[in-house]
């Protein structure tokens, strides 16, 4: 496409686009558009800038639309959805990006015994170079006639080698900048790719004019990681910024948040009135500790339920007069080690409850499924929001709980989360290897006094409304398009 004009043009590219298609009896096609963050964020930005979005097509009705609409404006957004190969998808998305490098970055690996780089993950390694090489030819053939700037925005670990491969058919005609939704982890973390396989995500990486994550610690990591293991890449003393082959990035620091006005409106809709009070009949006049994840190694859960069951033992005043909620949320179920962390969860559970209950009470009740309503229904009558990754890239849990809560509820918050050099101050610091201090911040939390409560409660509100998603995005892009 030819355009003219000063405003730049934003391309977005991430593994799952903005809408999912579903084809109709008469052959047309309906879409339905996604709930994520980037989605929302968009809302605003396609306001201001021409927004184009570059995903795969991951369902039979997604590549059949793919395959009648190269280029189509949808909502106001112009989606091209890419065909990959079926098994250089797998590979790339099931044995490289997920679960090898969410591992890494999440530091979830058994060492002495996990992961084992064999054959076939040198196989799936081809894999994910095939499908980010074809990521960056459809965003090369998409704006290979604009005149305009362009700013490519490739999100997240499925597209590490997106901005190498992207400079390689450009040029320096646009401007990359890759966003990091999980955590970076320190140099150590990365021992345990290949050389061949780190040194090609950091390299690609260093091809970008900056390179965003969720906090300043990720940025430093990622600096420290990249002076590390390339011997030309050197930082000169500065924490957010590498120097590699005589050009300079920066790594920058932008803390994602929630739509504010949007989950807003949705706490006050009647489907979740309606919900919340199906919760408070099944609750009654117990206080509610409620935990909000995806079924997740790196969410913690399993140490969660530990430090509930201590509260139960050490403080047994507690007992029929608290309750624990787990809405779950089923992630990468095809991901052998997502199976047993879900089946671990459900046997400790189950003891927790045949030790405790009776004939009036189940101390722990979970919830599997992805039911976005219930889960801010829930947060409103919460009393106490269990939030204890051992690694998180921000968790938005924290956020949206803080923002809809209404019983001044308080937040335990695991130092490792994100949202934590955001939120810290005014929640509950838990270690989350720490199961002892977990079960006396939960004892705390239930004891603390109305006013204490309040008033952590309203900072925690006042700091998530004050920080909006829509300023994440556009924080981005009035930096990157700065001359």
């Amino acid at each position: 496409m030819t355009t003219t004009g000063a405003e730049p043009l934003i391309v977005i590219a991430s593994n799952r686009g903005p809408f999912t298609f579903k084809t109709k009896k008469d052959g047309t096609f309906q879409a339905k558009r996604g709930a994520g963050g980037l989605v929302t964020a968009l809302g605003a930005l396609a306001q201001q800038y021409q927004v184009m979005w570059v995903a795969a097509a991951l369902s039979k009705s997604d590549r059949d639309w793919a395959l009648h609409h190269p280029l189509q404006t949808v909502q106001g957004i112009d989606l091209k959805l890419i065909t990959p190969n079926k098994e250089d998808y797998d590979r790339y998305y099931n044995v490289i990006a997920n679960p090898l490098l969410w591992f890494i970055h999440h530091g979830l690996w058994e060492i002495p015994r996990h992961p084992l780089i064999t054959e076939a993950t040198w196989q799936a390694w081809q894999g994910y170079i095939n499908i980010n090489r074809a990521f960056a030819k459809a965003i090369a053939n998409s704006i290979q006639d604009e005149t305009r700037p362009v700013i490519v925005l490739p999100q997240d670990y499925h597209l590490y080698l997106v901005p190498q491969f992207l400079r390689e058919l450009v040029g320096d005609a646009v401007q990359i900048q890759p966003f990091i939704h999980i955590p970076w982890p320190g140099p150590d973390s990365w021992r345990i790719l290949p050389a061949p396989m780190r040194n090609a995500i950091l390299i690609s990486l260093l091809h970008a004019n900056r390179v965003g994550f969720q906090t300043q610690k990720d940025a430093f990591n990622f600096v420290q990681t990249c002076r590390f293991y390339l011997p030309d890449a050197h930082s000169h003393g500065s924490r957010d910024s590498i120097e590699y082959k005589d050009k300079r990035v920066q790594a920058r620091a932008y803390p994602i948040s929630v739509d504010v006005e949007k989950v807003l409106a949705i706490a006050n809709e009647n489907q979740t009135q309606l919900l919340q009070n199906q919760l408070m009949q099944y609750i009654g006049g117990r206080r509610l500790i409620l935990r909000v994840d995806r079924i997740e190694p790196s969410k913690n859960i399993l140490r969660g339920l530990e430090a509930y069951r201590g509260l139960l033992e050490k403080y047994p005043a507690y007992r029929g007069k608290v309750q624990m909620l787990a809405l779950l949320v089923p992630s990468r179920m095809e991901v052998d080690e997502y199976q047993t962390y879900l089946k671990d969860i459900m046997a400790t559970a189950g003891l927790i409850n045949a030790k405790f209950s009776d004939e009036l009470w189940e101390p722990v009740r979970i919830i599997v499924g992805n039911n976005y309503h219930r889960a801010i229904a829930a947060m409103q009558i919460s009393d106490v929001l269990l939030v204890n990754p051992v690694a998180d890239g921000m968790n938005l849990v924290a956020k949206e709980g803080a923002l809809v809560n209404a019983r001044d509820g308080v937040l335990l918050l695991s130092e490792f989360a994100g949202a934590f050099f955001e939120m810290g101050d005014h929640a509950l610091t838990i270690s989350p290897f720490d199961i002892h201090s977990t079960t006396e911040a939960m004892h705390r939390a239930l004891q603390m006094p109305p006013a204490e409560r309040h008033a952590r409660a309203e900072a925690l509100r006042a700091t998530v409304k004050r920080n909006n998603v829509r300023h994440w995005f556009e924080n981005q892009i009035q930096e990157e398009a700065k001359p």
